[in-house]
């Protein structure tokens, strides 16, 4: 059973409350806050006032202030309206709603990425709708959960939908039953009216049959679309947003430095999961971003490996890729160790051949390349310096060596990485990065058991280097640097146990 305190947030003001927005002309008249006096104020979520130790006056969500949300429905609207001018355009984001395991035991819940972006609501079955033709004239209604008292017995309270306005800065608040009313109204009220949605991904079966009901209905065409201007948004990162993520990265490094140092032969790849889970969490975090990666020896080679059950042998490698979710922004490290303190001369000239490409991709990040372009100095790099290592058979023609490269890092070394780890799906690697992108570096030098290539050495060994890099305004900033990746420091750790 899950049991969650009833969160009541009774506000400081007396009297009418009214905001002005620096991005917007008009004026919001939330509520009268005398009502609040009366009757505490229910949210669905933590506020400033309920949890204090995790948000400052003024925040919507940890880090990032209510205007901000304003701001970025905003831009939406500007983004969208450039596509058609003359038209009258309805934005509908759905919430996600709570997934289960199995019979009434839920999974974490975690908010679709693009309506917590544009809310900064954390609570299920919503939806927010932004309408308008014009960027002086358009408001935004978050539709809400009806009130359901045997829900929030059993779930905790959600925000009634008349505090919408105050607790999120939208125009009005509904529940979710009136969404199909109010879009039909304002297809009524409205001419050449385009409805947006994203199709490609049905988030809430509730949201997604009433948009397409009532567009075949009405012969309206749904443009499905959203997510390339809500990706284009998304890309670049707020100075609010790469606070966030240098926090999420400093606790994803320090879980690294403690799993490092907790490591040793005959423990297993699970008890360096729960190491870093424990540690992340313990820093602040959530929750990991994603099932890590915790292989040893040869499991390294399989690139995807998160059955994380084997032990862990004297002599191995110690392939780690894992990050943390912090207040809905996500890190993304990798760093590779001997288990027993000391890297072979095998792994050495391997990990050394892979961080000094690492290195010097990084330093390319100055200049602002595509990622694309980075995959292919990493190609040309990576044949080049494991050649000079001698790490083939055979001597290798020069072009042969892209090759070669490839076929040891079958994958690409860089993405991009913010609210979600793979983030922005539609922004195409091909673009120069600018100011406010957060990219991944990543190198990789797998070498599978039956490789015919290489020495017999380096068979079963897999090592991946990464890092998480912002892009600034004159220069770039590596996120996770407090992550030890050379030699040295990783063997000074691990022959400092944990006690």
């Amino acid at each position: 059973m899950y049991l969650q305190p009833r969160l009541l947030c009774t506000s400081n003001y007396t009297g009418k409350l009214t905001e002005f927005w620096s991005n917007s002309r008009r004026c919001i008249h939330q509520m009268n806050v005398r009502k609040i006096l009366k009757t505490p104020l229910i949210c669905g979520q933590p506020t400033d006032e309920t949890h204090p130790h995790l948000m400052k006056k003024g925040e919507l969500v940890p880090g990032i202030q209510k205007k901000e949300f304003i701001i970025r429905r905003h831009k939406l609207m500007e983004s969208v309206l450039n596509t058609r001018k003359d038209f009258y355009h309805i934005i509908v984001i759905p919430s996600a709603v709570r997934q289960y395991m199995s019979d009434h035991i839920p999974y974490p819940f975690r908010q679709n990425t693009d309506f917590l972006y544009f809310s900064g609501c954390q609570e299920t079955d919503c939806a927010l709708v932004i309408c308008g033709n014009s960027i002086d004239n358009f408001t935004s209604t978050l539709f809400l959960k009806s009130y359901d008292p045997q829900s929030e017995l059993w779930n905790g309270p959600s925000t009634r939908s008349e505090y919408a306005p105050f607790i999120f800065g939208v125009d009005d608040g509904k529940t979710l039953p009136q969404l199909s009313e109010f879009l039909i109204s304002e297809l009524k009220d409205h001419k050449n009216c385009v409805l947006w949605y994203n199709q490609k991904q049905k988030i809430q079966s509730v949201v997604d049959k009433t948009v397409n009901n009532i567009a075949a209905e009405n012969s309206i065409y749904i443009d499905d679309t959203l997510n390339i201007h809500s990706h284009q948004l998304r890309l670049y990162k707020s100075p609010a947003e790469q606070k966030l993520m240098r926090q999420s990265c400093q606790i994803a490094s320090k879980a690294f430095i403690n799993a490092m140092a907790s490591t040793k032969p005959g423990s297993t790849e699970h008890e360096l999961y729960a190491r870093l889970d424990y540690e992340c969490r313990m820093g602040g975090a959530e929750y990991l971003a994603y099932p890590p990666v915790v292989a040893t020896g040869n499991n390294a080679n399989t690139l995807h490996y998160i059955d994380n059950k084997q032990q862990i042998k004297d002599g191995d490698l110690i392939l780690v890729d894992a990050g943390c979710e912090y207040h809905g922004y996500s890190s993304d490290i990798s760093r590779t160790w001997p288990a027993n303190g000391w890297f072979s001369d095998a792994q050495k000239t391997l990990y050394e051949a892979t961080l000094s490409v690492q290195k010097e991709l990084i330093d390319m990040c100055q200049a602002r390349p595509s990622l694309d372009t980075l995959y292919e100095a990493m190609c040309f790099k990576l044949g080049k310096v494991l050649a000079e290592a001698h790490v083939f058979k055979k001597n290798v023609d020069s072009s042969e060596l892209n090759l070669f490269a490839r076929m040891l890092c079958p994958h690409h070394v860089s993405h991009y990485l913010g609210m979600d780890v793979h983030d922005i799906s539609t922004v195409k690697k091909n673009i120069k990065t600018e100011p406010g992108f957060i990219i991944t570096v990543e190198p990789g030098v797998y070498v599978s058991k039956n490789n015919i290539q290489v020495h017999n050495e380096f068979l079963g060994l897999g090592i991946r280097i990464e890092d998480d890099v912002l892009v600034t305004e004159n220069s770039i900033e590596v996120l996770s640097e407090d992550c030890p990746k050379e030699i040295a420091d990783i063997e000074k750790i691990i022959s400092n146990p944990l006690k």
